[in-house]
């Protein structure tokens, strides 16, 4: 009862400025290495070439320990460390370690039920090859969330199906896009291989579909596109605390966005929560360790 007092507490202090664009989307892709992308062929990713060279870019946003995918794809959402956030294992459904500060449903505070919170008309939207993202987003706050089982092509197909849809549609204010096949083949052929660069290259072409259809919806001046995953890999693992595992990549290209290119500032992997709060005007709560890095915003 306490936490949740304190998250009301917190919660009048109201909105903390005007959005800077109506619209983010927030490509996750698991077990997406940082050093892949300087490693790869750029013909074999131009999507993503594209939005780093119109963007700002790093390739040292260093994520959380472990380094798995729960325990990052929550820190992610909820603009915390694992000490605060609580999920410590790769498929956590449940924090092990209670969070400091809850909302109303008992759950971390997180850039869905924030943005559900103070902006309530806002369109939500969460398309995922894993389930278990339904449990680390506090996911009655969004709209919709849609999964498809499977590792293979076929599931992150579907995925980027309904994702074109929704935005071609609906126009969410905020969708975010998970895609495993980066994960998958890593586990199953390895990091840093040619399976793998094969994998990221059809990474590139779904990213492209969603870069499409955001131009076909006509919001793509309104638009913020956030390129991220939740941890890299070494071998057919991933979990320790090597930077090849820990090193991520963070793109972020829109209208609002200084076209810097690549960028030092320290970045974690809880400071994509702070940049779309910041992005779509939602104030961070008092939980949150995440920082928004307005100098690469030109408003």
């Amino acid at each position: 009862m306490a936490a949740v007092l304190a998250v009301v507490a917190f919660a009048v202090a109201g909105i903390a400025a005007q959005p800077k664009v109506g619209h983010v989307v927030l490509v996750g892709c698991d077990g997406w290495a940082a050093y892949s992308v300087r490693k790869a062929d750029p013909a074999t990713i131009p999507a993503i070439r594209g939005l780093m060279r119109r963007g700002a870019w790093t390739l040292k946003d260093r994520a959380v320990l472990p380094s798995s995918s729960a325990v990052n794809w929550a820190a992610m959402y909820s603009g915390a460390p694992t000490e605060l956030h609580g999920y410590t294992t790769w498929n956590s459904r449940k924090p092990e370690i209670p969070g400091n500060l809850l909302n109303e449903r008992g759950h971390a505070p997180t850039i869905f039920s924030e943005l559900r919170r103070q902006r309530p008309d806002s369109r939500i939207a969460v398309v995922a090859e894993w389930d278990v993202h339904r449990d680390l987003i506090d996911h009655p706050a969004a709209d919709v969330f849609f999964h498809v089982p499977g590792k293979h092509k076929q599931s992150s197909d579907a995925v980027v199906d309904e994702a074109v849809r929704l935005i071609k549609e609906e126009k969410p204010r905020l969708l975010t896009l998970c895609l495993d096949q980066l994960d998958y083949v890593g586990h199953a052929e390895g990091w840093d291989t040619p399976a793998y660069y094969q994998a990221l290259a059809v990474i590139d072409g779904h990213i492209g579909r969603v870069l499409k259809a955001i131009e076909e919806a006509g919001i793509a001046q309104d638009t913020v596109v956030i390129l991220t995953s939740d941890h890299g890999g070494l071998g057919k693992k991933h979990g320790s605390t090597t930077l090849a595992e820990m090193e991520i990549p963070f793109i972020l290209a829109g209208p609002v966005v200084k076209p810097v290119g690549e960028f030092d500032l320290a970045m974690m992997q809880y400071d994509c929560a702070a940049v779309i709060a910041d992005l779509l005007g939602v104030e961070p709560p008092i939980a949150w360790r995440g920082r928004a890095y307005p100098q690469l915003l030109t408003k």
